[in-house]
């Protein structure tokens, strides 16, 4: 089974194929099929090959439904001064999707590894 860590907007997630993550709100309407391009890293758990992006994944993405965009549980915060008669309350309903992840991409292209220069220590004589 394949593992992969995605960013979806702004947030790093940890999914598997086939299954169902909340995340804000993507805009998308119910039904709708798409895909994302920000994959950090990959992990397929077979033959234990770990792909770690700098800081994405070329040539890798992972698809997703969207099942359901809804309102989620509502937030109380109250905040008060002491000994001087300031309250407040304030509430907040975050705007929530869940989303099902349908199959993650990749293509295993020839992975570049990244060229390492030797860098010499300069002994200083005094």
């Amino acid at each position: 089974m394949k593992h992969a860590v995605i960013n979806l907007s702004g947030t790093q997630y940890q999914v598997s194929e086939g299954q169902t993550i909340t995340t804000n709100s993507l805009n998308l309407e119910k039904g709708a099929k798409s895909s994302i391009d920000q994959v950090l890293l990959l992990s397929d758990s077979e033959d234990q090959n770990v792909k770690i992006g700098q800081p994405t994944i070329p040539n890798s993405s992972v698809d997703f439904e969207v099942i359901n965009d809804y309102r989620g549980k509502k937030i109380k915060v109250a905040t008060y001064k002491a000994k001087s008669r300031y309250r407040r309350h304030l509430g907040f309903r975050p705007q929530l999707t869940d989303i099902k992840i349908l199959k993650i991409n990749s293509t295993d292209a020839k992975t570049t590894q990244p060229k390492t220069t030797k860098v010499k220590s300069s002994t200083r004589k005094s």
